[in-house]
């Protein structure tokens, strides 16, 4: 069952704790659907296109889990968005493939081996994006930041940014690019209002 955008975005406001925690979260939300609706092109025909914009919208749900009482996010936790998120959705009952998108979305994916190199706090385990909804939804979310203030961000900012993960990384994005294409991030730009990195 995948479910509506009106299903998703009432739970997202059930579990912002704040309308500021709302507006940064399901605004990035919505942008990364964009972005990943724009870059669909010549895929649509091959992708399930309702499951990749369940998943855009649904992929940070986690990310309200880890505000504080004083509205403040936990910024040392933050890796923890993604199981978070997909724990909330298994709770409530959602199919696994849409669980997923939580989980498997952050960076351009969090191997085993690098939970265990960097001690992130996290279940030992892969966190890579394996069905082709899944790796659009990550690629899609490369290009915006929910940084104060927000911003777009641009591949090549983004390669700079990853490179301190190390140059596999890189390389794994840069065969996204080349896979899915650089979004026109101009019009977003325009609608949103947020600068471009």
């Amino acid at each position: 069952m995948i479910p509506t955008d009106k299903q998703i975005r009432a739970l997202h406001e059930r579990y912002a704790p704040t309308p500021e925690a709302f507006e940064l979260v399901y605004t990035h939300c919505e942008i990364v659907c964009a972005v990943a609706e724009q870059l669909l092109g010549g895929y649509r025909s091959a992708l399930d296109v309702e499951l990749v914009r369940a998943g855009c919208l649904l992929h940070d749900i986690g990310v309200y889990r880890l505000f504080g009482a004083g509205g403040e996010l936990d910024h040392d936790n933050y890796i923890r968005h993604g199981v978070l998120g997909h724990a909330l959705l298994r709770e409530l009952g959602f199919p696994e493939p849409l669980c997923r998108f939580c989980s498997h979305h952050t960076g351009v994916g969090v191997s085993r081996h690098d939970v265990l190199r960097q001690e992130l706090p996290l279940p030992v385990d892969d966190y890579l994006a394996e069905t082709d909804e899944e790796r659009l939804v990550m690629y899609a979310d490369k290009f915006h930041s929910k940084t104060v203030p927000p911003a777009f961000v641009t591949a090549a900012s983004y390669t700079a940014r990853v490179r301190r993960f190390g140059e596999d990384k890189v390389a794994l994005f840069a065969a996204m690019v080349e896979e899915f294409g650089e979004p026109d991030l101009s019009p977003l730009v325009h609608r949103y209002r947020h600068p471009l990195l």
